[in-house]
């Protein structure tokens, strides 16, 4: 695991967005895995930003898989993350509709939903890059603690503090659906290359848990662990929280010039 720490949200944006370009340049049907949420927002706008002005590469052969989705919401809610990732990233970049896939929350084929994504994310060739956030009790995805590590794509129920930690979203709490569709843990520990960004405060006792701490599956990020190439960005405020926070800036500092995340 490759932990670095960086002074603001920006730079977070900045190197994070160089990570999925670099990968799109050399692989041009890459397979991207996208999280939602606040904290890639600010990634998800660089990259838009950057394909605006003419600089990035070309899209067009990309492929995308989300983390998640929501039960219970109408088709084409705008807080469907299907809607969402359409809306902060895709739609920009000039990907396809049928290039972006999520769990299908039909409820005629709820049942069978989490297999049939895992056959899709396994008839793609798997996820080279997934985008990761985490939550502030340390939840991937939507794996809450007590989540399996060896976890697949499946129905869960979401815990209070998630619901009110998505109310921003809604009307309220009580606006947030009770069910989702997620990636389970192992499913994305199957992807070639994880890319977790945290920022703010509020994700550095999580952070410090998962990077830190035991593996344990109260803390579901620190499945990171036993991943052979994850990269941890994080601001100033997010790392505040890491006991070997100096180890980190002196290895990130000397990382020779040519060797990527």
């Amino acid at each position: 695991m490759e932990v670095v720490p960086l002074p603001s949200v920006e730079d977070v944006a900045v190197l994070a967005a160089d990570t999925v370009e670099a990968l799109v340049r050399t692989r041009p049907a890459a397979v991207l895995g996208l999280a939602t949420g606040s904290t890639p927002l600010p990634t998800y706008r660089e990259l838009i930003r950057r394909h605006r002005a003419g600089t990035a590469p070309a899209y067009d052969d990309v492929r995308c898989f989300t983390l998640d989705e929501y039960v219970g919401l109408p088709a084409g809610h705008p807080e469907s993350y299907r809607s969402t990732i359409a809306r902060e990233l895709t739609d920009d970049l000039g990907i396809a509709e049928d290039r972006v896939q999520g769990p299908d929350p039909s409820p005629e084929g709820l049942a069978t939903a989490g297999e049939r994504y895992e056959d899709a994310l396994r008839e793609a060739g798997g996820v080279d890059l997934q985008v990761l956030g985490i939550g502030s009790d340390g939840h991937l995805a939507f794996n809450e603690p007590g989540s399996s590590l060896g976890s697949s794509t499946r129905i869960k129920t979401l815990t209070e503090r998630t619901r009110r930690d998505n109310a921003r979203f809604f009307g309220g709490p009580e606006e947030v659906p009770r069910h989702v569709l997620t990636q389970g843990l192992g499913t994305i520990l199957r992807a070639r290359h994880l890319l977790l960004l945290a920022t703010g405060a509020g994700k550095a006792e999580a952070l410090a848990a998962a990077v830190e701490g035991p593996l344990t599956a109260q803390c579901p990020a620190s499945v990171l662990q036993l991943h052979p190439h994850v990269s941890v960005l994080a601001d100033e405020a997010a790392a505040a929280g890491l006991a070997r926070l100096e180890h980190y800036c002196d290895v990130y500092a000397a990382k020779p010039a040519w060797q990527r995340l």
